[in-house]
């Protein structure tokens, strides 16, 4: 069961981001505002879920927020300032374009840049812990995949409609055949070789 705040006497929001590992596409950050007595059961860490169980909660999740967003960096942003900082620039977009101001942000992970004058607690695998945080995970997570499906459309043969950018057999193998595109991360290691 996961744990509905971290500060109950504030309005809290979560914070994490998908696709920190890819080769390709950008990170994507979410930023979820929860109703104060709100309680999902089925809330997770949305790598512990099937896709078809974070689609169906991304929906819920969205009816049910009190506020939600999403901020991302581009590929190119990613190779400017490197994928650690483009995660919290992410999460700063996100926090940027929420509807509701946050008055505390619990990130999920080590590290975050503070924001905004906000308060902020960092929770390692937080996405597990608490409800908040595993809704951001979910609404990341889900936006991404959507955005990478229809990449995979323009850019076929790297599996990104399976494989998200993620480094598979698969992707490396259309990289070497079918060289970079313009959605590649360029200071990540794309061949197997590459020092």
């Amino acid at each position: 069961m996961l744990l509905p705040f971290f500060n109950k006497s504030v309005i809290e929001a979560g914070l994490d981001e998908a696709g920190r590992g890819c080769l390709a596409g950008p990170v994507v950050a979410a930023a979820v505002i929860l109703p104060e007595n709100y309680d999902n059961e089925l809330l997770n860490d949305s790598k512990q879920l099937k896709k078809e169980e974070r689609n169906t909660l991304a929906e819920a999740i969205k009816i049910d927020a009190l506020a939600y967003s999403i901020g991302l960096c581009s590929p190119t942003e990613i190779d400017e300032i490197n994928i650690l900082w483009a995660s919290m620039k992410a999460m700063h977009k996100a926090v940027d374009v929420l509807s509701v101001k946050p008055e505390h942000l619990l990130v999920d992970g080590n590290k975050f840049k503070p924001y905004l004058g906000i308060p902020h607690t960092c929770i390692i695998k937080g996405d597990g812990k608490y409800q908040s945080i595993a809704a951001a995970s979910i609404l990341a997570k889900t936006y991404r995949d959507e955005l990478m499906e229809k990449y995979a459309l323009e850019y076929p043969g790297y599996g990104w409609e399976h494989n998200a950018g993620y480094p598979t057999i698969k992707h490396r193998n259309a990289i070497v055949s079918q060289g970079i595109t313009v959605l590649h991360r360029k200071t990540f290691r794309l061949f197997k070789k590459q020092s």
